[in-house]
Formats: structure tokens, sequence, C-alpha cells
């Protein structure tokens, strides 16, 4: 079980409200002073200091906003890690999956398989709707977005996943005693993060089904699977193609990618049918593949014991 991986460190309940501090530290206070840093730097030498993330973009530029943006992530996958290791006394295996080690042909399969379908849906829309998309390609500046986006975008997304459906599921799993409160609360968690993206304010509250959504798609994923490299993959792909694919003046990752969105943002079926059809469709998948059973018990069924797990290893020592 993936959740009673925490037992194998420290899981004081005062660690995880410790470490939940230091990896906020590290992620929202360490990790951005260097975006930070050039803001005030080129607001002192005359411009205006932005407001949102447009005005960030436009003033550093979007190459150089993206890595800067990315960089914060790397300090809370690092402060995730340091945590885990130091406050608990767990390693990142344990906290990464239920296996002897972590399993990356799941992460590669995930990432695979995601990557095809936004390829082809996005795809599919540029062929029906070319009145809504410009062909943005430069050479050099889409180069640099490739090597931004392929050596830090998946330590961005690894972090949300490490953090939100890693320590905090864990964390809340082993509090609580049940399986569904850390699913619930984490998925809660993912959307309200993302409340202050610029996609909210243009689209309306509606698209938080989207993130939420996605959040429950991704505990499932966790839960079922007892690992984190499913969730890992998904996320890595979702977020590497939207960064080099398509981009537009009011979404939160505004890139020199192939095409930009010139439509006029609405809130539409793209938004419901992943969570709806294709994450359904995703979860068929994943459970024939891997031989997913007993969905109820593993999503909302009891967090074994302490006791419990020691005598089961007991058991299986014995065997």
């Amino acid at each position: 079980m993936y959740i009673e991986q925490g037992y194998k460190g420290n899981h004081e309940s005062w660690r995880y409200l410790i470490g939940i501090l230091i990896i906020f530290i590290g992620w929202q206070l360490l990790g951005s002073i260097p975006l930070l840093g050039v803001i005030i730097v080129k607001s002192i030498g005359g411009e205006t200091f932005p407001t949102d993330v447009t005005g960030m973009s436009q003033m550093v530029g979007s190459n150089l906003f993206l890595f800067l943006m990315l960089i914060s992530f790397v300090f809370g996958l690092l402060a995730t890690f340091l945590t885990a290791k130091y406050v608990h006394r767990q390693t990142i295996v344990s906290l990464t999956t239920n296996r002897n080690k972590i399993d990356w042909k799941r992460v590669f399969f995930a990432f695979g398989l995601w990557g095809f379908i936004t390829i082809l849906i996005t795809g599919l829309d540029i062929y029906l709707s070319p009145e809504d998309y410009v062909f943005n390609f430069e050479l050099i500046p889409f180069v640099i977005l490739c090597l931004i986006s392929v050596f830090l975008i998946p330590l961005q997304t690894s972090f949300e996943e490490y953090f939100m459906r890693g320590y905090l599921m864990q964390g809340i799993g082993l509090m609580s005693g049940k399986r569904w409160v850390p699913l619930v609360i984490t998925s809660m968690i993912f959307g309200w993060l993302h409340l202050f993206n610029p996609e909210v304010e243009k689209l309306g509250y509606g698209i938080m089904v989207y993130y939420i959504g996605t959040g429950f798609f991704l505990g499932i994923l966790t839960l079922m699977d007892e690992g984190l490299e499913l969730a890992i993959g998904f996320h890595a792909a979702n977020n590497l193609l939207t960064a080099l694919l398509v981009t537009a003046d009011w979404t939160a990752f505004q890139t020199e990618s192939l095409y930009r969105d010139i439509s006029e943002p609405e809130l539409g079926w793209d938004v419901f049918l992943p969570v709806l059809v294709i994450y359904p469709i995703l979860l068929y998948v994943f459970s024939k593949k891997y031989g997913w059973t007993n969905w109820k018990e593993q999503l909302t069924g009891d967090v074994q014991s302490l006791e419990t797990v020691q005598l089961n290893k007991e058991s299986d020592s014995n065997l």
C-alpha cells in the first residue's frame, strides 16, 4: 500500500507540519528570489513594476521568465527531498512508490500515452479551427524554449507530484487513517493552487472543475497504482507539451511555442472533456495494463496501522 510507505520514516504529525513549512520556504520564498530580483532591477531601471503574469513575461522576456518561474519549483523539489531525508529519515524510493525501486517504465509509458493524445487533440483542433491559431515558430527562441522546458518542466511537475500526491498524501493518510481523506484534500489543494492562474480570470471559476478534476485523476492514479510513477509521467507530458505546442496571452505558460491561440477565451467542451471522458478512459486503460483491482478498498478503505504493516512484514519474512 502506498500511503503506508510513510511508516518507513519518522511520521509524527509535528514532522509534517515542520516539513510543509520548510517546503513552502524553499518553493515560495527562496525559489522566487531570482525572478523577483530581475523584476526589481528592471523596475529600478525605469520600467513599470508588473502586477500579473502577462506583465512579468513581457518585462523579462518569455523564455527568461519561464526559466526563472520554473527555478522556484526546483527549489521546492529539493526542499521536499531534503525534508524527507532529514526530517522524516525516509528514502526517496518509499516516498515515490510501494515497489522496491522506482519503475521508470511506468513513468515513460504514461508520458508517451498522454503525449500522443495531447498532440493528436491539439493537431485536430488546429486543423478544424485554423482561424483560432497563428503559426508562432521562430527557430532560436523555440530552441531555447525546448532546452528550458525539457530540463526544467519535468522537475516542476515532479515537485507538484512529490509534494501533493507524495508528501501530503502519505502524511494526511497516516494522520486520518482513511484513504479518501488525503485523496479529497490533496485534490482540492491542487485545484486551489491554480486559483490565481490567468485562465481563471479569463474563463471564470468553472475552469476549477478541470484543475480539481485533474487532481482527483492524479490522486486515483497514485492510490490505485501504489506509486507516483504514472502521475509523474502524465503530468510531465501535459505541461511540457502545453509549453511547446500552444500559448496564449491569457495563460500561465506564455512561451515561444509553435502556435499562438488568438481565439476569444471561453469556457467550452475542451475544459470538461478531459475530466468527464478522457480521464475515465485513461483510468480504464491503466487498470487493464497494470491489473488494478479492489477499487473501493484502495480509494476509500482504512489505512493499515503500523502494527498491521509490521505483522505483515514478519509474516512475509517467515514464508
